[in-house]
């Protein structure tokens, strides 16, 4: 859950390097959240003599960023100093064969658990005064495979050939396997969350979910296992991107995907590239912290100048667009932004960016948009400016309610209806105060007791069937 500033915070965190290989790039943004609780790795080398690997990581914080931060910085070694871990001169470093894929796993998995146990014994997380925790989404990239790691909703995925070859799968409450651990555990999925509060049912951190006794560290209402895919590198390998959910929210896998290649066929900066997704999705309705990685490998598009053409004719259209809709605005006045936003989307422009669409020229509609309104005010131009408004407020709850349930919203809301139908029922059929009547035979189910049950996709890979899952 979370609360919303008045105006978004969209100053950037931004970075880039490369060796091994590849290059990266990455930026996140607080957006309209009160606090930035995402963080983030990038390590190219990796100690114990495993120099040709590389680790990239996204953290998604939830009730405060200590768990986050600290994953950030420490993880990956408690990765690599996991017992059968490859390193320290052994098989896996300095160009020998690599290690068996089940000893790296086996590694990855312990690091995981040796973190979560280790953070349970810092004060102020022991004593509850800290009940953060935070989702992790990873690759492990050696010289012959791509481990991909997932604990929690944030996600990650393989572009070969132009199309999503791999992607992660959420680990949310409502998942057939991840319900079962919880109602082992002793708890519920309610308006599919974990005991009606928590939203992923796996996660670094989160203590208050993991002290059921008798249970092991993996059998908790909350787990702190991860999913580990490996998949053999190949030459037709192009990019690997990790995000959280505040990108995912508005964007599918294909779509961020094509944005993606869109952007790097215009610009070879990744800074750049990675800043244009987290704009996109900000211009898109995402209400979240937001944080994308970017590794391209050798086979990454590189720059067109045919796309860097239809770039550049776009751009001028749009602008000349606007021009056009501000000169035509007759008595009324200059129109606000919004209005200019909503004509263009009704004008079904051809060859806007794949996966982007108008949402990623809001930068350059603004900038015309400015320039003829410089005294323009704020109020109007969008409906988040429309902050302080009942129906905003209203609005926003409902598209919230929609992102949460993922297009199951109508079976939720079916069930909540009847379950005060039926409370409305059973009022209107007792007694009033001081009549005598018997006692009715039967209680009609009261709300806090309905468990909403939605079904799921199909359940992600178990390790007895560890082939990734593909799009």
């Amino acid at each position: 859950m979370g609360a919303f500033l008045d105006k978004p915070k969209t100053e950037k965190h931004t970075a880039h390097g490369g060796g091994n290989g590849l290059r990266f790039g990455l930026s996140s943004m607080q957006g309209w959240r009160v606090e930035m609780e995402d963080a983030h790795t990038a390590a190219v080398g990796l100690p114990g003599g495993l120099d040709d690997w590389s680790f990239f990581a996204v953290y998604d914080g939830h009730a405060g960023s200590r768990v986050a931060n600290y994953c950030s910085q420490h993880l990956l070694e408690h990765i690599t100093g996991s017992e059968g871990f490859p390193g320290d001169g052994g098989s896996g470093g300095g160009g020998g064969p690599e290690p068996p894929v089940e000893a790296v796993k086996s590694g990855i998995r312990a690091g995981f658990l040796k973190i979560d146990d280790h953070m349970r014994g810092f004060s102020d997380l022991r004593n509850g005064l800290d009940r953060s925790g935070s989702t992790a989404v990873a690759v492990l990239l050696s010289p012959e495979h791509l481990y991909f790691i997932n604990c929690g909703d944030s996600r990650a995925l393989l572009c070969r050939r132009g199309q999503v070859r791999l992607s992660t799968q959420d680990h949310k409450p409502c998942d057939p396997r991840e319900k079962e651990r919880i109602q082992n555990a002793g708890g519920s999925v309610m308006i599919q969350r974990v005991n009606g509060s928590l939203a992923v049912s796996r996660a670094l951190g989160d203590y208050d979910y993991k002290c059921v006794d008798g249970k092991g560290p993996t059998e908790q209402l909350v787990s702190p296992e991860p999913e580990v895919f490996e998949i053999p590198r190949a030459p037709e390998d192009e990019f690997v991107v990790l995000a959280c959910d505040g990108i995912w929210d508005v964007m599918s896998n294909e779509e961020l995907c094509e944005f993606v290649r869109y952007r790097l066929e215009v610009c070879d900066d990744l800074e750049k590239v990675c800043n244009s997704v987290v704009d996109t999705c900000l211009h898109k309705g995402s209400r979240d912290n937001m944080s994308v990685v970017l590794v391209c490998l050798p086979n990454a598009p590189k720059v067109s100048e045919e796309a860097k053409k239809k770039e550049a004719e776009l751009d001028k259209y749009l602008e000349s667009r606007v021009e056009e809709i501000m000169e035509t605005s007759g008595e009324e006045g200059l129109p606000d932004l919004g209005h200019v936003m909503r004509t263009l989307a009704s004008d079904n422009i051809p060859n806007l960016p794949p996966g982007g669409g108008l949402a990623s020229k809001r930068s350059i509609i603004e900038v015309v948009y400015s320039r003829i309104n410089p005294h323009r005010e704020e109020d109007g131009e969008s409906e988040e400016a429309e902050e302080g408004s009942t129906g905003t407020h209203l609005r926003e709850a409902l598209r919230q309610f929609r992102i949460s349930h993922r297009g199951q919203y109508h079976h939720v809301l079916e069930e909540a209806l009847s379950s005060i139908c039926q409370l409305g029922d059973a009022a209107e059929e007792s007694p009033a105060p001081g009549d005598e009547a018997p006692p009715p035979e039967s209680a009609a189910p009261g709300p806090q007791n309905a468990e909403v049950q939605l079904g799921s996709s199909s359940p992600p890979p178990t390790p007895e069937n560890p082939n990734p899952p593909t799009v």
